[in-house]
């Protein structure tokens, strides 16, 4: 019998023994980079004849992998192949599936820090944010076990008719594609496999490319663990050539996405034609974003505040679809809060997070990124006052690094305001009163997270019934959602509504069979 669940604890990296314990799993890892890998598709690896190769964000000379790079007719296999493997696969009981994901969360939760070392290194995350990430995904194959096992058989949930046997299971859908970001590269593709394979799915997964070292090691975890041929299949390449036709695939049955606003729509629309021989409609499970906000109020703790809206925007550089971007502040307490925020962000220390746990902000992920934040600060230059920062951090390394920037007095409807930007980019936004601060709050076409500082009893009930955003967070932060704790996803264009990490997201990969037998 299983224990219940409980979050995976995360380490201080301040302290002298967890330090060693990451310097030492950073040179082992070290030791290891520069390989080539192969496509897996059957169990097998495959060539190509194109690669791609991964690279340090911090020192972008420095080549940490190189990628097989799929082609259509790869796609069409690895499709095929998690098709064949599917025949079996999803007569597995929830149970033995369930085992798959107990056993490489032991396995990752023993080598906790080789995972965290590839983050620090290919994803540019802070000693922290990888520690943060790797425990979700423990905590992702961990919840979804238990849920797979409770959801397989919901008969008990009937109401009894006599003279009949009656069943209520929950049954995989099929072949999945699974589509996931750089910016969670452990904790989002962990999460998104998982919940397919577990709910007795077949996956082709499409990595991002940015980050595929870590996604290599993490379905290398699940072949180690005995996982079948076929049943997941790693298939990196470009989301416009192979993406695209695994999309339209009719064997395809589902996707499941995690990215931008933009590739989200495409896939949605995508995934509503209906191809020749499609014998179903398929589904979309979409997470695109958000632009997200804190919300301060005259009663609110001050200092508590501003600590939440500095650590809400520039955590992981601001590379969080969670990220608190608009901090909305009443105008009796606007200029205190702001000024607070400003001194807070001088003390960041920016940096390459490879040189230890005192570096709180690493590089952006890439010289794209780079180039479309700092186009965005120009714009805020036009639309607000610069606070702080707003400039390029010159290296010896040519890293990606960025100051925190922080706009004030943006409009509400300022592009900085309302578009998201996914780089460490704060606008400081003034509202006349709460009235007014919600309604800003709400302007956006996204709704993903939010959070409120007030002590005012009625204004947090009031946010509870009209801040609408899928997580909605009183007096803390608006990032760091726990699984099982705080189930994630959003409203609007912030995707399809699904809660990973809650009670019910298995059912997006499920759908449900009634069966009587008459006594």
């Amino acid at each position: 019998m299983l224990p219940d669940y409980r979050p995976e604890p995360l380490l201080d990296y301040t302290k002298p023994e967890n330090a060693a314990l990451m310097r030492a799993a950073l040179d082992r890892v070290k030791s290891q980079l520069g390989q080539t890998h192969p496509l897996i598709i059957d169990g097998q690896p495959h060539t190509s004849s194109s690669q791609f190769a991964t690279i340090n964000p911090s020192r972008p000379a420095e080549v940490l992998a190189r990628f097989a790079q799929a082609d259509v007719e790869q796609g069409d296999m690895a499709v095929e192949a998690a098709w064949r493997a599917f025949q079996t696969w999803q007569h597995v009981p929830a149970s033995e599936r369930a085992r798959y994901l107990l056993r490489a969360a032991a396995e990752m939760r023993r080598r906790k820090q080789e995972f965290n070392a590839y983050m620090i290194l290919e994803a540019g995350k802070s000693w922290a944010e990888a520690e943060a990430d790797t425990s979700e995904a423990i905590d992702f194959l961990e919840y979804y076990a238990r849920q797979a096992v409770r959801l397989a058989d919901q008969s008990h949930l009937l109401t009894q008719n006599p003279g009949e046997q009656l069943g209520y299971y929950q049954i995989p859908l099929g072949v999945g594609l699974v589509i996931t970001p750089w910016n969670f590269p452990n904790a989002i593709p962990t999460g998104m496999l998982s919940a397919a394979l577990v709910s007795g799915n077949t996956v082709v997964f499409k990595p991002a490319e940015l980050t595929a070292l870590i996604a290599w090691k993490m379905v290398e975890l699940f072949y180690q663990q005995g996982i079948p041929p076929g049943v997941l299949n790693f298939v990196p390449g470009r989301g416009s050539v192979v993406g695209a036709r695994m999309v339209a695939h009719p064997l395809t049955r589902f996707i499941s996405f995690t990215g931008s606003k933009e590739v989200g729509l495409w896939i949605y629309e995508q995934a509503a034609k209906v191809a020749p021989g499609q014998k179903w409609l398929k589904r979309s499970i979409l997470e695109m974003g958000g632009k997200d906000a804190v919300i301060v109020d005259e009663t609110a703790n001050l200092e508590d505040a501003a600590q939440g809206i500095l650590v809400s925007a520039f955590g992981f550089q601001g590379q969080k679809c969670s990220a608190g971007s608009r901090a909305i502040i009443v105008d009796s307490v606007y200029e205190h809060v702001t000024n607070r925020v400003v001194e807070l962000a001088k003390q960041i220390t920016v940096g390459d997070p490879d040189e230890g746990s005192h570096v709180w902000m690493g590089p952006v992920i890439d010289q794209r990124s780079m180039k479309g934040i700092m186009d965005y600060i120009e714009v805020g230059t036009q639309e607000g006052k610069l606070l702080f920062g707003g400039h390029h951090i010159e290296t010896p390394a040519g890293g990606y690094f960025l100051e925190p920037t922080i706009f004030g007095d943006v409009p509400w409807d300022a592009r900085v305001a309302q578009e998201e930007i996914f780089g460490p980019v704060l606008a400081c936004i003034r509202a006349s009163d709460y009235d007014d601060a919600l309604r800003i709050g709400n302007s956006t076409e996204y709704g993903l997270t939010g959070a409120v500082y007030s002590r005012d009893r009625s204004r947090l009930e009031r946010a509870r019934r009209e801040y609408h955003v899928g997580n909605l967070y009183f007096n803390r932060k608006c990032t760091g959602a726990f699984v099982g704790v705080h189930p994630f996803g959003g409203f609007n264009m912030s995707g399809t509504d699904s809660k990973a990490g809650g009670p019910d997201y298995l059912l997006q990969f499920m759908q449900p069979k009634s069966v009587a037998e008459k006594l």
